[in-house]
């Protein structure tokens, strides 16, 4: 049972960091998009909404599409000052206990309200305000549900683990996200 928990977290995990990896290629296209864009307004005296516009978008897309792959890598922002100092054990609970009360009913939220916020922009055909803006405005809102569930994807994978860690075998400890810190505060008599 709970190796099977830890394929469906290194499953979830997977697709978390994959969607991230590919998506922080948008940054090369932001690049040259605002290369471009500067390029044309400081020699040629040539804006451009469209261009602008899509530095909007690609930043969005590439924050929100990437927010599983940070999660999983714990590149996100935590209360380090406490969270440092807690026991294994007792990290794992936090984890645990912070997905299933804050995170995925969060996640949950913004998946359901997002998928009628783009089914309203794709029925409406929404486009940009300005008349030289963007068209189908519901490509970047899509991004808001993909983005938080690969977010939800990584938060399950990690919530996985700490069930593994705290209620299976002392074997399997080591394939969790808390080996590192359980081996690492274990005392020498725990070890042998």
């Amino acid at each position: 049972m709970m190796n099977r928990l830890l394929s469906i977290s290194a499953f979830l995990k997977r697709i978390a960091e994959t969607l991230g990896r590919l998506s922080a290629w948008l940054i090369v296209v932001l690049i040259m998009v605002i290369i471009t864009d500067v390029t044309l307004r400081h020699w040629f005296v040539i804006g451009s909404t469209k261009l602008q516009e899509l530095e909007w978008h690609l930043h969005g897309a590439l924050f929100l599409l990437a927010l599983g792959w940070a999660y999983s890598r714990d590149a996100h922002v935590r209360i380090e000052l406490a969270s440092e100092r807690f026991a294994p054990r007792t990290k794992a609970w936090v984890e645990l206990f912070g997905c299933l009360v804050f995170l995925l009913p969060y996640v949950a939220a913004v998946i359901w309200f997002g998928i009628d916020y783009v089914g309203y922009s794709l029925e409406y055909n929404e486009a940009s305000p300005s008349a030289t803006g963007l068209p189908d405005r519901w490509i970047i809102k899509a991004a808001i549900p993909i983005g938080f569930l690969t977010l939800g994807f990584a938060a399950i994978a990690r919530m996985l683990e700490a069930i593994v860690f705290l209620f299976g075998p002392d074997a399997l400890h080591g394939q969790t996200h808390f080996a590192g810190r359980y081996a690492a505060d274990k005392t020498p008599e725990e070890t042998v």
